[in-house]
């Protein structure tokens, strides 16, 4: 056979074009059927013919598990990880029509460990000089941010570990309320998909649990603004710089502008309230959604 010659997909037998042929360990595969392969799948290269047929099958079924899955359960940031917890069974995925990508369903007793790694990146702070010239601060300054990497290793014969970025906005501090959201994130889908490990009874209902970690952190950050200024019940407010008790707009003792009350926040997609409504976390625990400036009432 020459150079150029037509290559022929062992799975659909239709023709391969010049650029999409998949390679197999005893044949090839087209591109098309390829898109029809698990996204988890990373060891194509060296399967058989008979064994991405086989995988195939498999994923045809899968479609039909699919359509009976109700998931009550959603975490994760662009990449969620969607639990229905009354079957046992989840899925992740990326894509917001999830139906339509046939994402894998997973048995809960599938599910080996779930770890979440971090990993701080850093990069060096510039300033120009009085001549235009980019040079470092004296000392250096540095801009940090922070990944949250999750894998789920499971027990598949066509996978082994299912791995995605946890943060949709890396948290730029260590230990600020957004480093602290995404490590109760890993914690809540930890619990949420291994909860026989879980000694608290609150571990099973993961909307609960992640629920009841919001709840903390916005307590704690209450606690933190006990010095900050709120309106008396007769209109009367009391300035956060002098302590002074004001009935305008601004301090008549020292000038400063009354504090705005806080918006408060309701998920614009379910409807979930935060416990403390001015404060909300940077996603609903419900449904997953990020929180924004039309969830603001």
């Amino acid at each position: 056979m020459g150079l150029f010659s037509k290559k022929i997909c062992e799975i659909c037998g239709g023709e391969i074009g010049l650029l999409g042929n998949r390679k197999l360990e005893d044949g090839n595969l087209c591109k098309d059927c390829a898109r029809k392969l698990s996204p988890f799948m990373t060891d194509r290269r060296q399967s058989t013919v008979a064994e991405i047929r086989q995988h195939l099958a498999y994923r045809e079924a899968n479609q039909a598990v699919l359509a009976s899955v109700r998931p009550s359960t959603v975490l994760g940031g662009v990449t969620k990880v969607y639990l229905d917890e009354q079957a046992g069974k989840f899925f992740v995925t990326s894509s917001r029509n999830w139906r339509d990508e046939n994402p894998d369903v997973i048995d809960l007793s599938q599910v080996i460990d779930v770890r979440t790694e971090v990993t701080e990146h850093r990069s060096e702070e510039y300033h120009n000089d009085r001549e235009g010239r980019r040079v470092s601060f004296n000392p250096p300054r540095y801009r940090f941010e922070y990944e949250f990497d999750t894998t789920i290793l499971v027990d598949s014969p066509y996978f082994n570990e299912i791995r995605f970025e946890l943060t949709e906005q890396r948290p730029e501090r260590q230990h600020d309320q957004a480093y602290q959201y995404y490590e109760q994130q890993a914690d809540a889908l930890r619990a949420a998909l291994m909860p026989a490990t879980q000694p608290a009874p609150k571990a099973v209902n993961m909307a609960d649990a992640l629920s009841a970690t919001i709840a903390r952190a916005v307590a704690n950050m209450q606690q933190q603004k006990k010095s900050e200024a709120a309106p008396a019940d007769d209109g009367k407010w009391f300035c956060p710089s002098c302590g002074s008790a004001n009935e305008g707009n601004f301090c008549t003792n020292c000038g400063t502008k009354k504090p705005e009350k806080p918006k408060t926040f309701r998920c614009d997609k379910c409807g979930w309230i935060p416990e403390d409504p001015a404060n909300p976390p940077r996603f609903c625990p419900n449904c997953g959604d990020p929180f924004t400036d039309a969830d603001r009432k």
